[in-house]
């Protein structure tokens, strides 16, 4: 059967939507105007009713589909199968695009026309349009008479962009769904869908699935479900890549700098399982970029996790962004410490990013400048001016308005319903969506995120309503599927969703169950680490004068000597080993004091320590900010090697708590003991009673 591809388009939007679709809808998904969607329909009905189906139209509705699930599922199914010579502009640059991505020798304009069925000079038109695109993944086009067309760029940003693509086109989830069904060997097709699911061997997805789960236990922070499904086809992409001859170049100092992260650890367990499994060999390089998007893809996971290396220099800039903002807006955003925690956490791989050329796709861009234009404007202003040596993308900026638009939506009162977000397109967005539905329905008042990788070990009783941005394969429970930015449609239909939850529930009498013995068992084992690690740290802080005038490098010798003398450390020499290389990767002066801040984890010592050195005669170092100053006081923060997350924690919070406002700051600069004790205490005690242990 032939059918147009603007007609299948349409059917195919009908078939996906909850609702009713209007025309102009329609026509701003598709490009095209609305004449054109009218055009179309006579031949959308006709196919339609071949199934016993029926197109609905009603004035101020739009357009549904009715009729039975099962006449529609073998509609869907026959229009994926269905035959058809013309492809939509979009798709035939997708086709273009990925056609040329997979290419490492020119190509023909004629053999691409000849495939999509057009003519020589459309192919060039798409072209033309194409490199557009090609410019923000830092790839270009060369185009030679009798030569063909090819691309030309790095390795690393040809993958970003076939992701990129992979997600334009599909949805990551269902596109991993589809390679474990094998849907490609099942339904030969030629729509862009089965031409993106050709770029990857399902076979090696089972093997890169268990790789990734193993290594996800591994790693020092949770990653995001849509950086998880993320990682897994980049995986993908990047073996087949390798198959190929492809392979990335990184610097080699950057590279040798990386060897010392956690996930750089993850990674060269990762290849070395692949080149066993595969029977292949992958160069070191590539335990590099896949170090690069473990770091570029995590997220906090409900802990502040600023007390990573080059840690306080993020939220030193951190704290600049908010100051800045609050500045041009009514709120003052400076006091508030969970924004200030998932921005630093959120700047860390953003920074790391930009830095090393690795594109990353917002999916929510478009909503995002749309709902949030002046927001937007403001933060990408703030940007410039605090980081004038980033070219922040329009991507990255989308994310950081997330954080802020987040902290500044005011939570309404509630009733007591209880709700829970399952998203998977981070942190951000999980936040944001959170505190929408408790601001356009008033009866939520408990808000939770959870990952949908945990649902089978989650008690999902005590919900009165779950949504999800996601579909959920396999889910036996009720949940409500929304978009990102929650529509009026979706908040009409969660409202319908409660009142059903609030008869439920007055009919039900059922007592409230008890808290799982591994649940209470783990929160007993976390209350634990948070109390050992403030005590530690408590008990470790000390002041100790270095009034002789010496270089850095002796003064770092001095204080080993104390802190092995205080018994605060088993090995002086690793962990003076450990801050020479943090000294050597960047600034340590908090810009605007006098205070240089020395941190490290090492094995060299057993729990946390924290002590302040007032200098007799002042050390001239580099900045946060990369300006020389003069440090007139070292504090140094120390971890051990296997730190727990609470543990980590809670140095997290003492690095906040130094640069909080100027009044803290001057009080670690006054180096006295007494003032800064009560002052850790009486702020240690407020953080474990945020953290209900006290």
């Amino acid at each position: 059967m032939y059918i147009s591809g603007r007609a299948r388009k349409i059917i195919q939007l009908l078939l996906d939507a909850d609702e009713a679709l209007l025309v102009n809808q329609i026509a701003k998904t598709l490009d095209v105007s609305e004449r054109t969607v009218h055009r179309n329909l006579k031949s959308v009905e006709e196919m339609v009713a071949g199934y016993g189906l029926q197109l609905d139209r009603q004035s101020g509705v739009g357009l549904q589909l009715s009729g039975d699930s099962e006449a529609k599922h073998e509609l869907e199914k026959e229009v994926s199968n269905t035959a058809f010579s013309d492809f939509t502009a979009e798709e035939r640059q997708a086709i273009i695009f990925s056609t040329l991505l997979e290419m490492d020798e020119p190509i023909k304009l004629f053999t691409l026309a000849n495939e999509l069925k057009v003519t020589i000079a459309t192919v060039s038109n798409d072209l033309d349009l194409l490199e557009n695109e090609l410019h923000t993944y830092n790839l270009s086009l060369v185009r030679k008479r009798g030569y063909g067309v090819r691309m030309e760029g790095n390795e690393s940003n040809k993958r970003a962009a076939l992701s990129s693509l992979i997600a334009s086109h599909m949805d990551p989830f269902k596109y991993v769904a589809l390679l474990k069904k094998n849907i490609k060997k099942q339904q030969q097709t030629n729509t862009i869908s089965n031409r993106l699911l050709g770029l990857v061997d399902p076979e090696k997805l089972t093997i890169i699935e268990k790789t990734v789960n193993a290594a996800m236990d591994e790693l020092p922070q949770k990653l995001a479900d849509s950086a998880y499904i993320g990682l897994v086809v980049h995986l993908a992409l990047a073996l087949e890549r390798l198959l190929k001859g492809d392979s990335i170049h990184m610097d080699p100092d950057y590279l040798a700098q990386m060897e010392e992260s956690r996930e750089f650890a993850v990674a060269r367990k990762m290849i070395r399982h692949f080149e066993e499994a595969f029977q292949m060999d992958i160069p070191k390089d590539e335990i590099g970029y896949i170090t690069m998007h473990l770091m570029g893809a995590k997220i906090r996971s409900n802990q502040n996790s600023l007390m990573e290396e080059s840690g306080l220099d993020i939220v030193y800039k951190a704290k600049e962004l908010i100051t800045y903002i609050s500045s041009m807006v009514q709120d003052d955003l400076r006091e508030n410490t969970v924004l200030l925690n998932d921005l630093a956490a959120h700047l860390k791989p953003s920074i790391y990013r930009m830095k090393q050329g690795l594109v990353i796709r917002n999916p929510l861009i478009e909503e995002i400048k749309r709902d949030y234009a002046s927001l937007f404007d403001l933060i990408q202003e703030a940007v410039e001016e605090i980081f004038p040596e980033l070219d922040f993308p329009d991507d990255e900026i989308g994310y950081l308005v997330l954080h802020f638009a987040a902290a500044m939506i005011r939570d309404e009162a509630g009733t007591g319903i209880r709700a829970l977000v399952i998203c998977s397109s981070g942190i951000g967005t999980a936040k944001i969506l959170a505190t929408k539905l408790k601001q356009h329905v008033p009866e939520i008042k408990h808000v939770e995120n959870k990952s949908v990788l945990d649902l089978d070990q989650q008690e999902l009783g005590k919900y009165d309503v779950v949504v999800s941005t996601i579909g959920l394969e396999g889910f036996q429970d009720e949940y409500i599927q929304i978009s990102p930015m929650l529509t009026n449609a979706e908040v009409h239909r969660i409202k319908k969703a409660i009142k059903q939850r609030k008869i439920t529930r007055r009919l039900s009498h059922d007592a409230k169950p008890l808290q799982q013995n591994d649940d209470f068992m783990q929160q007993l084992k976390r209350t634990q680490h948070y109390t050992k690690a403030v005590a530690d740290l408590l008990n470790s802080v000390y002041v100790a004068n270095i009034q002789e005038k010496l270089p850095t490098a002796s003064v770092l010798q001095v204080i080993g000597n104390a802190l092995e003398t205080h018994d605060l450390i088993r090995n002086r020499e690793l962990v003076i080993q450990k801050l020479q290389k943090r000294e050597q990767k960047g600034g340590l002066g908090i810009p605007d004091t006098t205070l240089a801040l020395y941190h490290a984890r090492s094995s060299g010592l057993d729990s946390l320590s924290f002590s302040i050195y007032p200098l007799g005669h002042p050390l001239t170092l580099e900045g946060m900010d990369n300006s020389p100053m003069k440090a007139d006081t070292i504090l140094v923060m120390l971890a051990p090697d296997d730190a727990n997350q609470e543990t980590l924690d809670v140095l997290s919070h003492l690095s906040s708590l130094i640069i909080q406002d100027e009044e803290s700051m001057r009080l670690f600069e006054s180096g006295d003991e007494e003032q800064v004790m009560a002052f850790m205490s009486r702020e240690m005690q407020k953080f474990l009673y945020d953290k209900n242990i006290l």
